[in-house]
């Protein structure tokens, strides 16, 4: 058997801002916290094990010591590039 990709787990200085912000860009919404203020967030109404990956964020005091080795792609499906591109600022996003 083949194993898949259940969740995302992202160390995180402000946990609560990055589940705010990437539940508006991908639609998600918060799945579950933790005490230690981890956030998971992912797709309504199917949470955990469903077929897209979950992401948690979990909270680190630690400073990055380098570029950051994992980043999300991501392509809009209701609009064109530059739409997307235009509400993806909007919410705080910063070209790179």
């Amino acid at each position: 058997m083949a194993c898949r990709i259940s969740e995302l787990v992202i160390d995180a200085a402000d946990p609560e801002r990055l589940a705010a912000f990437w539940s508006e860009v991908l639609g998600y919404v918060e799945l579950g916290r933790e005490e230690d203020g981890s956030i998971e967030i992912g797709p309504p109404d199917t949470g955990f094990g469903g077929p897209q990956p979950t992401i948690v964020l979990s909270p680190t005091t630690d400073p990055r010591p380098a570029k950051l080795r994992m980043h999300f792609d991501v392509n809009a499906t209701d609009r064109d590039q530059d739409a997307e591109l235009e509400r993806l600022l909007a919410l705080g996003a910063k070209p790179v």
